[in-house]
């Protein structure tokens, strides 16, 4: 199949880990930190762990390989890369470029309620920095703090910030901006973590924290809802939605190894949740408690005041927040892309033009949903990133013909992957995707 000439006149990303950085800085974000801790905590530490694993090397092995090489076969945003299956399959491009616009809409759509929680992170990592967070008195006037920030209208010259030092990145392009700022701040974010989880680890009564992670009961596999969950976490964690993972893999020159690549961002995306887990029940484990919120009121209310009490408190929470703050951003850049790049390709703007259009559209709709972002997020979680996923695999795995997709996911390799591949990817990775979707819509999210 004939890589698009139009590939050659687009930027792309100068080196494999630049790549895979700015891949890992997409996947690592606010449901590896808020979320996955919970979740481990809720449903049986290593029986979550487990199945969890195994949705990861399932999706990671399939669905992130398809939607990088999707990309990089059409060397254009989703728009223009379901256009492309389309027009191989019935030879018209409007069917698949009027879908490819649903992920990219979705992309927008999560990267503007993304741009309200990005406006809270900034206003707390500077309290941290400034030491007024640190002097509340009580997990009650953290309550009253964070009640106040995610308010309507509540936090905006916060929100503007962090909007636009995203935009600020990528107005400088996918090697000049993304990828360099993704080369500094995601090994940064993986040091602070650590440093944060060996600090935790010194704290009397961590271990109980650590047998609760890693001691096995297996009755706990028994149960669905481990299963159900753990797989809406691993996929909405790996950011298969259709958009982001795709348009970063029009980026990638056609000399790079996809599965593995694929395989190293799975793995460092793992590698995050785990650490969050390893900081952050330990932590709650010295105090005494147990984890009761999943959501944004862990991070903002229970866990700064956690912090507090506990000896260096304040230089714990300037580490944690700066931490949380580089995975956001760099989250909050890769939603924003497709969306850009679907502007570039259409109205032919320059880089600096379509992203000041993204972004003017993203702030006037994010400043007006400051306090409904909870339900907006869930919106987009529960339907139109599935909805999404199962798109591109669809258009991957199904429009695209079979040596097609396979002469896509098999460049550069040395051996092709095994028989196993295309069909799991084919039935596996597609069905997941509608599971996803009609279980998230029953059970009101699983991710």
């Amino acid at each position: 199949m004939a890589h698009t000439p139009s590939s050659a006149r687009r930027d792309s990303f100068r080196s494999r880990w630049g790549f895979i950085l700015a891949c890992i800085g997409s996947a690592v974000g606010m449901g590896n930190i808020w979320l996955f801790p919970t979740r481990v905590a809720k449903y049986g530490g290593a029986a979550f762990l487990i199945p969890y694993l195994l949705f990861v090397a399932l999706i990671g092995s399939t669905g992130v390989i398809g939607e990088m090489a999707f990309g990089r076969a059409a060397g254009a945003g989703p728009a223009d890369a379901f256009a492309m299956a389309s027009r191989q399959r019935w030879g018209t491009e409007k069917p698949g470029r009027l879908l490819g616009l649903i992920p990219v809409l979705g992309s927008l759509a999560m990267a503007i309620g993304y741009s309200v929680v990005m406006g809270w992170i900034f206003k707390y990592a500077f309290g941290a920095l400034t030491g007024s967070l640190g002097r509340l008195d009580s997990v009650e006037a953290y309550g009253a703090l964070f009640g106040q920030t995610a308010s309507a209208w509540g936090n905006s010259s916060w929100q503007v910030l962090g909007l636009a030092a995203a935009l600020a990145v990528m107005a400088f392009g996918v090697g000049r901006g993304i990828e360099k700022v993704n080369k500094v701040l995601m090994p940064l974010f993986f040091l602070l973590f650590v440093g944060l989880a060996v600090y935790v680890a010194t704290l009397p009564g961590a271990s109980e924290g650590y047998r609760y992670i890693f001691v096995l009961d297996p009755r706990g596999l028994l149960d669905p809802f481990v299963w159900v969950y753990a797989l809406g976490q691993a996929f909405f964690s790996l950011s298969v939605a259709g958009n982001g993972t795709l348009i970063y893999g029009s980026y990638l020159s056609r000399e790079e190894n996809i599965p593995a690549c694929a395989r190293t961002v799975a793995l460092f995306d793992t590698v995050a949740a785990l650490l969050a887990a390893l900081v952050i029940i330990p932590a709650m484990a010295t105090a005494g408690q147990q984890l009761s919120d999943r959501g944004p009121g862990l991070m903002f209310i229970f866990l700064p005041n956690l912090f507090r009490s506990m000896p260096g408190g304040a230089v714990i929470m300037i580490v944690f927040f700066i931490a949380v703050l580089f995975a956001g951003l760099t989250s909050l850049i890769n939603l924003l892309e497709a969306p850009t790049a679907t502007i570039q390709e259409r109205l032919h703007l320059g880089r600096p033009a379509a992203v000041g259009l993204v972004g003017a559209v993203a702030l006037a709709v994010g400043l007006c949903i400051q306090g409904i972002v909870s339900g907006w997020m869930d919106v987009c979680s529960i339907y139109i990133c599935p909805i999404g996923a199962a798109l591109a695999g669809i258009g991957f795995f199904w429009v695209l013909r079979r040596e097609d997709c396979l002469e896509q996911v098999n460049l550069s390799r040395e051996r092709p992957l095994g028989f196993w591949f295309y069909p799991l990817a084919k039935y596996g990775f597609c069905g997941v995707t509608v599971l996803v979707l009609i279980v998230g819509a029953a059970l009101g999210g699983i991710g």
